[in-house]
C-alpha cells in the first residue's frame, strides 16, 4: 500500500469525518480520551482511511464498483451531490455572501464543487491527514493513492479535481466543529455532511450555525444518525432515544426544534452513499439530508 505524505498506517492520532466499519466512516470530529476512543480517533489519520475517502470522493464508477453488473450506482459521487443540493437553493445577492463553508470536508470534493459557484469555499476537518491531502489536491490538482483489492493486494489510483474548477478559490484548515474559529465570518452556504453523530457536543455546533449562516443563506445537513457512545455521550444525542414520557425522539425532530427560531426547512430527502473497503466489500448507507434557509 502506498504511503501518503509519510503517514505510517500504524500511526495513532486524533481525527474526524468518520465511517467506522459496518456503520460509518462519515463525519468530521472524533472524541479524545480513553483507550477505545483513542483507537477510533486514530483510524482517521491512517493511510487506509485517507485512501478510502479519496476513492469515496473522487473515484470513478468502475473503481468503486469493480463488478459493474452489481451495486447501487445511484450512491456514487455523494460529496458532489451534497454540493449540488446546496447550490439548488443558494441565491447569491448583495445581502448573501458569496462564500461557502464545508464543515467535515474530509478530502475536499464538496469544497471544490462549492468553489465553482462562490468567491471563496473553506473546508474544515479535524483530521490533519485529510487536510494535508486537501492542500495537495489544491496545489497539484491530483494525488496518487492505492486501494486494497484483497488481503495485501492493492490497485493504484489517482484522485483528480475536475479541471473546470478554480482550485485556488478553495481553502482548507484543520479545526474542531464544536469550537470553530471566531473569525470565520458569515457564509451564504454551510454544508455539514455526515457530521452530527460524530460530534462530542453536537448542540454546540448547531448553536454556532445561527451566526455562521448569513440571513438568506443556505444550510445543508446530512447524516445517517448512527448515534454511538464511542463518539457522543448519550446525554448529548440529538435523537435515537425515548424521552421521559417514553416518546421516541429522532434527530430530525430535534433539528426542527433547535433550528426553528432562525431557519425555515426547505427540503428533506434521502442521499445514499457508498464507501469501498475492498473490491468485494462495501459500506452502503442512506443519509438523511435537510435543507434550511436562514431567516
Amino acid at each position: 500500500m502506498a504511503t501518503i505524505f509519510g503517514i505510517d498506517h500504524k500511526y495513532v492520532a486524533a481525527s474526524t469525518l468518520a465511517m467506522s466499519v459496518g456503520v460509518a466512516i462519515y463525519a468530521t470530529y472524533r472524541l479524545s480520551g480513553g483507550r477505545r476512543k483513542e483507537s477510533i480517533n486514530a483510524y482517521y489519520e491512517t493511510n487506509k482511511s485517507v485512501n478510502e475517502y479519496l476513492l469515496f470522493h473522487y473515484g470513478r464508477a468502475d473503481e468503486l464498483l469493480a463488478y459493474e453488473d452489481y451495486g447501487p450506482n445511484d450512491s456514487l459521487d455523494f460529496p458532489k451531490r451534497c454540493a449540488e443540493l446546496c447550490l439548488k437553493y443558494y441565491k447569491p445577492n448583495d445581502d448573501v455572501p458569496k462564500r461557502a463553508l464545508d464543515v467535515g470536508c474530509a478530502v475536499g470534493r464538496a469544497t471544490f464543487e462549492l468553489a465553482s459557484a462562490v468567491d471563496e469555499a473553506i473546508g474544515i476537518d479535524y483530521s490533519s491527514a485529510f487536510i494535508n491531502v486537501c492542500n495537495t489536491l489544491k496545489n497539484k490538482g491530483s494525488v496518487d493513492y492505492s486501494m486494497i483489492s484483497e488481503g495485501d493486494l492493492c490497485t493504484e489510483h489517482k484522485a483528480v479535481v475536475p479541471a473546470d474548477i478554480n482550485r485556488q478559490k478553495a481553502k482548507f484548515q484543520q479545526g474542531d466543529a464544536c469550537n470553530l474559529p471566531q473569525n470565520l465570518g458569515q457564509f451564504g452556504i454551510v454544508l455539514a455532511a455526515n457530521l452530527l453523530c460524530r460530534l462530542h457536543h453536537p448542540r454546540m455546533f448547531i448553536n454556532s450555525l445561527k451566526t455562521l449562516v448569513a440571513r438568506g443563506g443556505i444550510l445543508v445537513i446530512t447524516g445517517p444518525y448512527t448515534w454511538m457512545p464511542e463518539y457522543t455521550d448519550k446525554s448529548e444525542w440529538l435523537g435515537g432515544y425515548k424521552d421521559k414520557e417514553g416518546t421516541p425522539v429522532t434527530t430530525f425532530d430535534t433539528l426542527k426544534k433547535e433550528l426553528a427560531t432562525c431557519f425555515v426547512l426547505l427540503e428533506d430527502c434521502n442521499l445514499p452513499f457508498l464507501i469501498r473497503e475492498t473490491s468485494r466489500k462495501h459500506q452502503w448507507t442512506v443519509a438523511h439530508a435537510t435543507v434550511w434557509q436562514r431567516i
